[in-house]
């Protein structure tokens, strides 16, 4: 070979060099450094290993950061952590596009729209044990979890702690309750991050079965609001086999961590591979009614595998309840003593005057029902067992089969039946998980043998297993075991004072309802804010529907003469709109049925109003000041709109441009008169009827406190005649 030709071979064979280590170069930040869009292009996420190969994400938002570099990883207490040593071994990018109908819902169709990044950390220091962090990025938000895949050096691993970090952009405007193992049902405090620390013991208030975390932590859903009009907000979706979770807060730094609800032992989560974590929640927008427009954590839901679905129907009820509240009117328990047990002979108490849940009332109740068009009532306190329970940490207080001597189940459902009515169950278990899964088919088999399809599960009081948490992985597995059971007998399930909801009405769509926050109970132990019910959506039901019990009328309690200066911190009118604002397929008119009759005009919205929807409308909205929400009822030519606001009057804005255009409509309108607020006059109404098409406005006036309602329906020609054009 002469000198020219092994001049160009070098000059080849260098070529090739240089090109393979830019390839070389070139893939490693490709593995290193990964980057993908939402399909609108509006959200930005970056994945990268950074020193020591750390995990590690940031999250933009129309080039405007939401989370700056935040590290991802997991501490266990068994073996090594999976926080650091990782390297790319692959990665991949996926986009869906697809629609699914939900069983019950806000929306008859839901789009699942989203770009998919996976990536396999692999930890050469541990054998290689590798696991999966998987990214969707909607128009609307981010999720991500982590995934545990089968293998031979991992298979059995004890969580310490979820170290998620989650690196604000800025010291935000947030919507907050205290982080509690054990309960949701503290009041909201708005503050600035930077201002928790001073604010969490006054916010820290005195609740049943509490259990503060001592690391200066919030609750999720957690709501922001940055200076700039970014609204985020954090919470989960999919919680299943793992412990909640709260946000520990670093408010120097603006930055939130995962923080796991512990066993009583103290680990926080016992996974067994093939496993994933739950999905963690940012949704985004710079428009507060795209959060509250938000299907995020629903379709980062498994559908259902429940083959038959035609079971599962939207409620609206009335019961045997808020009568407990009003300063003592009534009782559950049926008599005076409280040393008794479960084995006793309940027909020799000593009758106290005043249990509510007897054969007599039941009949009035189904009454009322049955003429104002309700689907069910429910009855607490028919069953023994309430007598000895509060404050005491009992195993065994009810058997869920025996009723107390004056109510007669058999006849109660006779006649309820006689007048197309249902009843629904109630089930506390007074915190006693054990006693309640070891009677769970007894039960529902009673259920199914006294016609009931629907169960208002409680768990009110510290839980048995002694030292587990409402909220850690065993009472998360329990709360779906209930559901999944339920589901057997074609039971559907209302929990309260369970772990708050994360999307899993999609998975278990027989689970339809939830309390889980301070409900419409609270106004008679010390009151709601006014602002209380503008923050919600924003929050807790973010996760899934609510049992929030709406309908009070009779908003000042010492109407009953009982010394009460208690009051619901609401118009009347408000109350209405909640049956809009705040959804949930289970509606009750919570209030007594003797203060519906002495306002029949009003009354007629909540028994025309639909607790399932085709489609609905987020108007307007500004979390802690007011909502405003149209929906289209359920395969029906009808729309609803509720509207509140806080402590301040405001004229609300409502647009019609969803009716189908060309056509007219009758729109009755349910308003705070002028001189109404929650303080005085909460009462004060007006009802007025106009015609309206897709082209209306309307400006409406909101009292303190207050709300509007509207019903619009179709009308015949000699119906719309008169009546003013809006």
């Amino acid at each position: 070979m002469n000198f020219q030709s092994k001049k160009m071979l070098l000059q080849i064979r260098l070529s090739k060099t240089i090109m393979l280590l830019f390839f070389v170069c070139a893939n490693s930040l490709w593995v290193r450094a990964q980057e993908i869009t939402s399909p609108d292009k509006n959200l930005s996420l970056k994945f990268e290993l950074k020193e020591g190969g750390i995990p590690s994400y940031q999250l933009s938002y129309k080039q405007k950061p939401i989370v700056k570099p935040s590290s991802l990883g997991l501490e266990t207490q068994n073996g090594a952590s999976f926080m650091d040593g990782f390297t790319v071994t692959n990665s991949a990018q996926t986009s869906v596009d697809e629609s699914w109908n939900p069983v019950l819902g806000e929306e008859k169709t839901i789009r699942n729209h989203y770009n998919e990044l996976v990536v396999t950390l692999a930890q050469a220091k541990n054998n290689n044990r590798f696991i999966r962090i998987r990214f969707r990025l909607f128009n609307d938000g981010l999720g991500f979890r982590y995934e545990f895949p089968k293998q031979n050096d991992l298979s059995y691993f004890v969580i310490k702690e979820e170290r998620s970090e989650f690196n604000l952009a800025g010291n935000h405007k947030i919507f907050w309750i205290p982080g509690d193992y054990d309960t949701n049902e503290y009041a909201y405090t708005t503050s600035k991050i930077s201002e928790i620390p001073s604010l969490m013991k006054k916010a820290t208030i005195e609740i049943n079965a509490q259990y503060p975390i001592k690391e200066l932590s919030v609750q999720t859903p957690s709501m922001m609001k940055s200076d700039d009009g970014l609204y985020i907000n954090i919470h989960e979706a999919g919680l299943i086999n793992y412990p909640a979770m709260y946000l520990e807060v670093d408010a120097a730094n603006n930055k939130m961590i995962s923080h796991l609800a512990p066993d009583a032992l103290g680990a926080k989560g016992y996974m067994q591979t093939d496993a994933q974590s739950p999905w963690r929640t940012i949704v985004v927008s710079d428009k507060a009614t795209d959060i509250l427009a938000s299907k995020l954590i629903l379709n980062l839901n498994e559908p259902t595998s429940y083959k038959d679905v035609s079971w599962i129907k939207p409620v609206k009820f009335i019961g045997i309840w808020w009568e407990y509240f009003v300063a003592g009117r009534s009782t559950w328990a049926f008599g005076k003593e409280n040393n008794v047990k479960l084995t006793d002979d309940f027909t020799k108490l000593t009758p106290n005057g005043k249990h509510g849940a007897t054969t007599e009332r039941a009949k009035e109740y189904i009454d009322f029902a049955s003429k104002n068009g309700f689907d069910a009532i429910l009855i607490e306190g028919w069953n023994i067992g309430w007598e000895d329970w509060i404050g005491n940490w009992k195993e065994e207080v009810f058997d869920y089969v025996t009723p107390y001597p004056d109510f007669d189940v058999k006849a109660v459902h006779e006649y309820a039946a006689s007048k197309g009515v249902k009843i629904i169950m109630h089930h506390e278990t007074s915190g006693s998980a054990t006693n309640y899964e070891r009677r769970l088919d007894r039960a529902f088999q009673y259920m199914n043998d006294n016609g009931y399809d629907a169960v208002k599960t409680g768990y009110v009081g510290k839980i048995i297993p002694r030292g587990e948490h409402h909220d850690g992985q065993w009472m998360v597995n329990h709360y779906i075991n209930v559901a999944k059971r339920a589901a057997d007998y074609k039971i559907m399930i209302d929990s309260h004072e369970a772990v708050r909801p994360t999307g899993l009405n999609r998975t278990f769509p027989n689970w339809i309802a939830q309390e889980s926050a301070r409900g419409t109970e609270f106004e008679s132990m010390g009151g709601l804010a006014p602002d209380h019910t503008t923050i919600l959506p924003f929050t807790r039901l973010m996760g899934g529907p609510m049992d929030y019990t709406p309908g009070i009328f009779q908003t000042d309690l010492s109407y009953y003469g009982t010394g009460s200066t208690q009051r619901v911190n609401t118009t009347l009118v408000k109350q209405l709109a909640y049956y809009v604002t705040m959804y949930s397929p289970l509606q009750m008119a919570a209030d007594i049925p003797g203060n519906y009759e002495r306002f029949p005009d009003a009354f007629q919205f909540i028994k025309d109003v639909a607790v399932d929807w085709d489609n609905s409308y987020i108007l307007e909205a500004e979390p802690g000041d007011y909502i405003t929400i149209a929906r289209k009822a359920k395969g029906k030519n009808e729309w609803f709109i509720g509207g509140i606001t806080d402590e301040n009057a405001r004229t609300a804005n409502i647009s019609f441009d969803y009716l189908p255009a060309g056509k007219s409509y009758i729109a009755t309108i349910y308003a705070d008169a002028k001189e109404a607020n929650w303080k005085e006059n909460p009462q004060k109404y007006t009802v007025t009827k106009v015609i309206v098409t897709s082209k209306s406005k309307l400006k409406q006036y909101l009292a303190p406190g207050g709300g509007v309602a509207i019903s619009i329906k179709e009308g015949n020609p000699s119906e719309l005649k008169g009546l003013k054009k809006l």
